[in-house]
């Protein structure tokens, strides 16, 4: 990777642009970037990372946009960062925006922009530039894979942080082994540790449930046996809980087996007592049956001779209903006839009373032919008809021609009275566009005077505000202070006290025998005593603690006054000495200016609205006058060939509607006619039809009950039954039959004769035997089911058992074998005697590599005195991997690094850093890394050792690499001739090429 050319805008402490060229300063081998304390040295090599990774390095990254946006830039300069470079052979381009709150383009106020990232690559043969992605993620992930480093490898590997690799020299194992974690990404060495033990967790926790689960089977064995199984007293996991458990289980199964034959045979005899008692209990039930049954069947019968009277009665009528039943339909027919003449000669008298008196006698043909007489002088009026219609049509047509003059008189003349204003209310509205504009304009000057009068009384009151607050804390703090003092003065008091009796404390532990704490005597022979107000020790301490809350009261008080008047200097240097009341009155007026410009700014959209609708109207009027000359010459032509037709119509109307007062009054007047008369000839055929038809019904009807054997027709209708009586009366007559049958039947049944003849029987006794020998036999059956049960129960649990026995054993073997692998990743197996996990064996490998490559260049910058060396050794109960010395040459000695010089610290850790970025890049497939930067360290070194470090990153041009070194050290100006100064002034910093 070779950066080429870096350009800044608005970033860090650079307010406009500024470019660095990397090429020029390259050119050299060797460039320092220098400038003084806090001028943005730093901030351009946060500017590289950002281009790359779209984040600052460190601790630094905590904000994108607003923190990283220089405070010197102008408002309407957006920040950016561009970064030419050629990695993996392309040449890049990439280019970063932070999000930006900038000035909103129209009103008042700020708005957000989102940030930006593009990616351009040139093209090598024609050197022009093409786009290949605007996306963040694409370009993120673009930027990773080509240099195949994260940002953190960047930051360690191309910005050499000294301060960091001092720590790294001095740190211990773990914090080393978090770093080298970082860099080498072993994170998967880590998981794979991790996933050991969750597996050796979860095989652990799968053999102690399926123990468990054996465990639990076996109880339910002892529960299902009734408490004679034995069981071991063994817990989850211990050896020989399956040999045990399965033992046991033998012993139940055999035993219950035994109880089950035992069970067979009891419910056995109990079963053919059983038997026997039932066929007893079948047999009387039996009798008593037959015996009730003869006696029910005797009672039935009595029962039946005395209705025997009421039967004959139903019988014969229902023999007289029958003979009816032929006569039925005639008598239908006969009531449906007289209905149908009666109806029919209603409707002819009502049709004769329509007509006229000289048609009131007239036979059926009389009216026939007189309504077609009718109906062929309707025909002949049609053409009328027509005629008619027409007329009303030009009449209506002529009405119409008359509104629509009337309509485009009173529209010109409207059109003519509306367009003679027009000059005068376009110039109206114009004038008061002007004016609501002109409102607009000061209504945002006013704004800005309004915003700036309200920050100023915020801060006048905050100001007074704050006034009150610090004299309340100063008092506060005065008071604490004296409340202070106060309480140590007392500590101090009873301090002396005791002191001055704390020979009477001590001897107030003395006993015979025992030595003294102070002299070693066993004899006490004149113990001191206490005397009154004596201090004891808890309350001398009491006395301190309660100067040490006093002192802590005093000290929140202090701070609370500094922060009060903090805030009390910021709140005046925003509002000065100005009162709130005046600021007040002032905002007062500059709001009120600022309404009444708003008002009457806000005239300005209904001001064009009704300009825009008037053009839009005086376009409709000069229409709409237009459009009414043009109807009006029209009409004239057509008002002219309606008078002729109407004249030729009326004419014709007058000869077809004779004395009526409309061809269509005449119409009705012979459709009404027509229809009276065909309705009157139609009612009196049908009176003549159904008056033949009933007399031929009373003929039929009188033969019909001749036949039937009934003196008139009423005897036959009054001798019928309707349906329900029918019913109920078959009903009695067949419930009659159906009972003496059954009747007799019963009583000719051999069976129940003979039953009858016989004594009665105990039914009770038996009813008893066979209860108590079911009841024998349900204890029987219950208890032989009850022995199988627990025979199925316990050879169910003996299989699953069995089978838990045999599932257990390859789980027993993966934990065996799982754990000694988890021990083993862990560190904590016996078998790693350096008690070393799997990630630290990584990184220790990897420490030794970046040990060798520090060494190479650590000897020349210490005239090869010093050597760095990997350490496998354990430190006090830790683990070891991650040890790092440095031998000594002159005195051949081992020894902590901790042990070095300041400058030899530096060196040391710039050899560090150089050989780290050496593996890393090898790690990271070998990317070349044509540019890096050292940051500060220089100023720790003298000036040999200066010049044997400048020879060996001066060296680092046999690799085509260029170093570029951050100090400010005078000293190196002088030895690097290419040179990037960073100047800083009140309005931003800005960059200076030197030496190229």
């Amino acid at each position: 990777m070779r950066l080429h050319r870096l350009d800044i805008t608005a970033f860090g402490p650079f307010g406009t642009t500024q470019s660095v060229d990397f090429d020029a300063l390259s050119a050299a081998g060797l460039f320092l970037l220098h400038g003084p304390t806090g001028a943005g040295k730093t901030s351009v090599l946060d500017a590289v990372c950002y281009a790359l990774y779209g984040s600052v390095p460190g601790a630094r990254q905590g904000g994108q946009g607003t923190t990283l946006r220089s405070d010197h830039a102008a408002p309407a300069t957006r920040t950016s960062v561009t970064l030419e470079l050629t990695v993996a052979g392309r040449r890049l381009e990439i280019t970063r925006q932070p999000p930006w709150e900038r000035p909103k383009k129209r009103g008042v106020g700020t708005t957000t922009d989102k940030a930006q990232t593009w990616l351009r690559e040139r093209d090598a043969a024609t050197g022009a530039w093409r786009d290949l992605s605007r996306s963040h993620q694409e370009i993120g992930e673009e930027i990773t894979q080509l240099l195949g480093m994260s940002r953190e490898q960047f930051c360690q590997v191309v910005l050499l942080p000294q301060g960091d690799f001092a720590r790294f020299l001095r740190a211990d194992a773990e914090a080393r082994g978090k770093l080298l974690g970082r860099l080498f990404d072993t994170r998967r060495f880590a998981e794979v540790e991790k996933r050991l033990a969750d597996r050796r967790r979860a095989a652990e926790a799968r053999v102690r449930d399926g123990d468990a689960e054996l465990l639990a089977d076996a109880h339910r064995m002892q529960q299902a046996a009734g408490g004679t199984m034995e069981l071991p007293e063994l817990s989850p996991g211990e050896p020989g809980l399956a040999d045990a458990v399965l033992t046991a289980a033998a012993v139940a199964r055999s035993t219950a087996r035994e109880q089950l034959t035992a069970a067979h045979c009891r419910l056995a005899t109990a079963e053919s007592v059983r038997a026997e008692a039932g066929r007893a209990l079948d047999e009387a039930r039996e009798r008593h049956r037959l015996q009730r049954r003869f006696a029910e069947a005797r009672e039935r019968a009595e029962r039946l001779r005395e209705r025997s009277g009421a039967h004959d009665e139903d019988q014969a009528r229902m023999d007289r209903a029958r003979k009816a039943e032929t006569v039925a339909p005639a008598l239908e027919l006969r009531d449906s006839a007289d209905t149908e003449h009666r109806r029919a000669a209603a409707a002819e008298q009502r049709a004769r009373a329509l007509l006229p008196a000289s048609l009131a006698d007239a036979g059926p043909d009389g009216l026939a032919a007189a309504a077609r007489r009718a109906a062929e002088e309707l025909g002949g009026l049609e053409s009328a008809r027509r005629a008619e219609r027409r007329l009303t049509e030009l009449l209506d047509e002529r009405a119409g021609l008359d509104r629509q003059e009337r309509a485009d008189e009173e529209v010109r003349e409207d059109a003519e009275a509306w367009l003679a204003d027009w000059e005068t209310t376009r110039t109206a509205l114009q004038d008061r566009i002007a004016t609501a504009q002109h409102a607009a304009t000061r209504a945002g000057e006013l704004a800005a005077r309004r915003d700036t009068a309200r920050h100023r009384l915020e801060a006048a009151r905050t100001r007074d505000r704050l006034t009150r607050d610090a004299e309340a804390a100063a008092e506060q703090a005065d008071t604490a202070r004296e409340q202070a003092l106060a309480a140590r003065q007392h500590w101090l008091d009873l301090k002396e006290q005791r002191l001055g009796g704390i020979a009477a404390e001590l001897a107030a532990g003395l006993t015979d025998g025992a030595p003294c704490a102070v002299c070693g005597a066993t004899e006490h022979p004149a113990p001191a005593r206490k005397v009154a107000g004596h201090v004891d020790r808890e309350t001398e301490e009491r006395a301190l603690a309660g100067y040490q809350h006093a002192e802590d009261r005093r000290a929140e008080a202090d701070r609370r006054l500094a922060a009060v008047r903090e805030e009390l200097a910021a709140a005046g240097a925003g509002a000065g000495d100005t009162p709130a009341e005046q600021l007040a009155r002032e905002l007062d007026e500059a709001e009120r200016e600022h309404a009444r410009a708003r008002e009457a700014a806000s005239a300005l959209h209904a001001a064009q609205e009704e300009l825009r609708a008037a053009e839009r109207e005086h376009e409709l009027r000069t229409a709409a006058q237009r459009d009414a000359a043009v109807r009006a010459a029209a009409r004239v032509g057509h008002r002219e060939r309606l008078e002729l037709e109407r004249a030729s119509l009326e004419q014709e109307l007058a000869q077809a509607r004779g004395d009526a007062p409309s061809v269509a009054a005449r119409a009705g007047q012979l459709e009404r006619e027509a229809a009276l008369l065909t309705d009157a000839a139609d009612a009196a055929r049908t009176a003549e039809e159904t008056a033949r038809r009933l007399k031929d019904a009373d003929a039929r009807l009188a033969d019909a009950a001749f036949r039937a054997g009934f003196d008139t027709p009423r005897a036959a209708a009054d001798a019928l039954l309707d349906d329900d009586a029918h019913r109920r009366l078959q009903r009695r007559l067949d419930a009659w039959h159906d009972e003496e049958a059954a009747v007799r039947a019963v009583l000719a049944e051999p069976e129940t004769v003979a039953a009858a003849q016989q004594p009665a029987v105990d039914l009770a006794a038996a009813q008893r035997a066979a209860e108590e020998a079911d009841r024998a036999v349900r204890e029987a059956a219950s208890a032989r089911d009850a022995a199988a049960r627990r025979c199925a129960e316990l050879d169910r649990l003996s299989a699953r058992a069995a089978a838990s026995v045999r599932r257990l054993g390859p789980l027993r073997e993966e934990y065996d074998r799982v754990a000694r692998m988890a021990a083993l990743t862990a560190g904590t197996s016996a078998e790693n005697e350096r008690r070393m996990r799997l990630e630290s064996y990584v990184l220790a490998a990897r420490l030794e590599q970046v040990a060798a490559a520090a060494t190479v260049r650590l000897r020349r910058m210490s005239s090869g005195r010093y050597t760095l060396v990997h350490s496998d050794d354990r430190t006090g109960r830790g683990r070891s991997g991650l040890g790092l010395h440095v031998v000594d040459a002159w005195t051949g000695r081992e020894r902590d690094t901790a042990t070095l010089s300041g400058g030899e610290t530096f060196f040391a850790s710039l050899a560090l850093a150089l050989g780290l970025a050496d593996v890393v890049t090898d790690e990271a497939g070998g990317v070349r890394l044509d540019t890096l930067f050292i940051d500060e360290g220089f100023g720790s070194l003298d000036d040999q050792t200066l010049d044997e470090v400048l020879d060996v990153l001066d060296s680092l041009r046999e690799r085509d690499r260029s170093v570029g070194i951050v100090s400010h050290v005078p000293d190196l100006r002088r030895r690097i001739h290419a040179q990037l100064e960073v100047v800083k002034d009140r309005s931003g910093s800005r960059l200076r090429h030197r030496g190229t």
